[in-house]
């Protein structure tokens, strides 16, 4: 695969999209392929477009289903909702429309916390866990995590917050996409132009906050989740190599029971665009 097709934004042809309503919500979804199934949960910053690489990838031997969260992208932007419990629950509904009972499931950032509830909630229909740089509300060091200053934005809030960047989404999260990175040049401007837009449609910017300040019950559900027993899939904890690193490994160990680790090298956070190649073939390994 070139890299010229792996920076692609674009889902091609193959890719059937529609809507789907979980009640309060509605799911805007990508699928293509046949066999067994795979569900792509992207994150803060990006959008399920992250996924086109290794999508099509994946849609050789996959069936593959690839959604926008709650809030973000080209899903509906409801007012409440953003607790990771009930976005888990958009995602089993987004399986039921699709008649699909068992999934493998490959997340990165605030993808990771929806697809650890959904484990936690419908342990028989995550087959595989892939979480990927970034922590779990209430999981494993999650105190220590929030005083990184590089986190600041977990905390950012108030009134005027969403008054202080409309119009400025841009500025905003370029410091994201600027300061999580090995090197910032592989965000590139495309993409970056691509998911302002997207992110200053009416509605996101608040979408995007509520996923920070749901953070708190998001810890009290997990905790809760973990006293029932860790997750028993096998799960990968991913990190990129100059961002949470092992890390991740520490944070999953104390979520389940079969854990193994894998190190995106080269990168930081925004691993598929930084290095696709490799975050691809780490992925294939864990589902072979």
């Amino acid at each position: 695969m070139n890299s010229s097709t792996m920076q692609s934004l674009f889902y091609p042809r193959d890719f059937t999209t529609r809507d789907i309503s979980t009640g309060p919500a509605t799911i805007h979804v990508r699928t293509a392929g046949a066999g067994p199934a795979i569900l792509l949960l992207h994150g803060y910053g990006e959008t399920g477009d992250m996924w086109v690489p290794m999508a099509i990838d994946l849609m050789r031997d996959h069936t593959v289903i690839v959604p926008d969260l709650r809030g973000l992208g080209l899903s509906s932007k409801p007012a409440s909702g953003y607790d990771k419990k009930v976005q888990a629950e958009d995602m089993a509904r987004v399986l039921d429309e699709l008649q699909i009972k068992r999934a493998d499931v490959v997340a990165h950032d605030i993808g990771n916390m929806v697809a650890f509830a959904l484990a936690a909630q419908y342990p028989d229909r995550v087959t595989k866990l892939a979480v990927i740089d970034a922590p779990i509300p209430g999981v494993g060091p999650w105190e220590e995590v929030l005083k990184n200053p590089l986190l600041w934005h977990f905390r950012f809030g108030g009134p005027d917050m969403e008054r202080l960047v409309a119009g400025r989404e841009r500025i905003y999260l370029d410091r994201f996409w600027n300061e999580f990175s090995a090197s910032p040049a592989r965000f590139s401007e495309e993409a970056r132009e691509h998911y302002a837009a997207l992110y200053a449609l009416p509605g996101a910017m608040h979408a995007g906050f509520s996923q920070f300040a749901a953070f708190d019950q998001d810890a009290i559900d997990n905790r809760k989740f973990l006293e029932n027993g860790k997750l028993r899939m096998p799960i990968l904890a991913v990190g990129g190599e100059k961002s949470f690193g092992p890390m991740m490994g520490t944070i999953m160990r104390f979520a389940g029971t079969d854990v193994r680790e894998a190190i995106v090298p080269d990168s930081g956070h925004w691993i598929m665009e930084e290095n696709p190649q490799a975050t691809l073939r780490i992925i294939r390994d864990f589902l072979k």
